[in-house]
């Protein structure tokens, strides 16, 4: 099995319910392998899970740690400027908050971050020098 993979990638919530709520107005499809303390999402090829702070700490075995949300983005790549613009409209639309509206970058793509109600930060972009299966999957070119 390859070492280089992410199978579950789980965000530390503040409000459990505020943020189902926000995932579902996204059009996330909460899996039946949620439970009332942990909510979970499949993706294509991982999960996210949603975990209340506290239960993460004590998770980790660091129940006195304050966990916040960290310096990390997710993304979501789309094969058009107007994709990117759409999704990103879509999450003001479910509750996020606008970090940086879409626009050209100069890495030569195009690119905007928000944020949920957790402030966990995602980028969604438009990267023509990494093209998107059909499945909107990505494998890095060569």
């Amino acid at each position: 099995m390859t070492q280089q993979r992410v199978t579950l990638i789980t965000l530390g919530v503040q409000d459990l319910p505020r943020a189902r709520a926000f995932y579902a107005a996204l059009g996330w499809v909460e899996s039946a392998q949620s439970q009332p303390t942990v909510a979970f999402f499949q993706m294509h090829g991982a999960a996210l899970g949603l975990f209340p702070l506290d239960e993460l700490a004590k998770d980790q075995g660091r129940p006195d740690a304050v966990l916040g949300t960290g310096a990390i983005t997710l993304a979501q790549n789309f094969p058009t400027e107007a994709e990117v613009d759409a999704a990103f409209d879509a999450a003001l639309l479910a509750g996020a908050k606008a970090v940086k509206r879409p626009e050209k970058v100069f890495w030569g793509g195009y690119s905007g971050y928000w944020a949920d109600p957790d402030d966990h930060i995602w980028e969604v972009a438009m990267n023509p020098f990494w093209p998107l299966a059909e499945d909107g999957s990505l494998t890095l070119p060569d």
